[in-house]
């Protein structure tokens, strides 16, 4: 039995898991102008890690998780939107 798609989509699944309340945390507490270059250097480290790694289901899990962050940059920016729709609170203290 290969068990290497089983641990690629678990590890897919974990990542959108996980980046899901880091981008909405993320916006909250630091801010569009903070996450994003966070989430850039984030992305682009594991996807270049991925192209070093000779494991091939650790390299796919390193790419998978750097194509997140990456799409998180998206996200966070839909978030800030969805916050000024009111659909997500504001964060009181943070400045615009």
């Amino acid at each position: 039995m290969y068990l290497n798609g089983i641990l690629i989509g678990a590890t897919t699944f974990l990542s959108i898991g996980i980046w899901h309340p880091i981008v909405i945390k993320g916006e909250y507490y630091l801010g569009k102008k903070v996450c994003i270059p966070i989430f850039l250097l984030i992305g682009l480290g594991c996807v270049a890690g991925s192209l070093f790694c000779p494991q091939e289901v650790v390299s796919t899990g390193l790419a998978v998780f750097g194509f997140s962050a990456l799409w998180g940059i998206g996200e966070v920016i839909h978030q800030e939107k969805r916050v000024e729709k009111g659909w997500f609170p504001k964060n009181p203290r943070k400045s615009k």
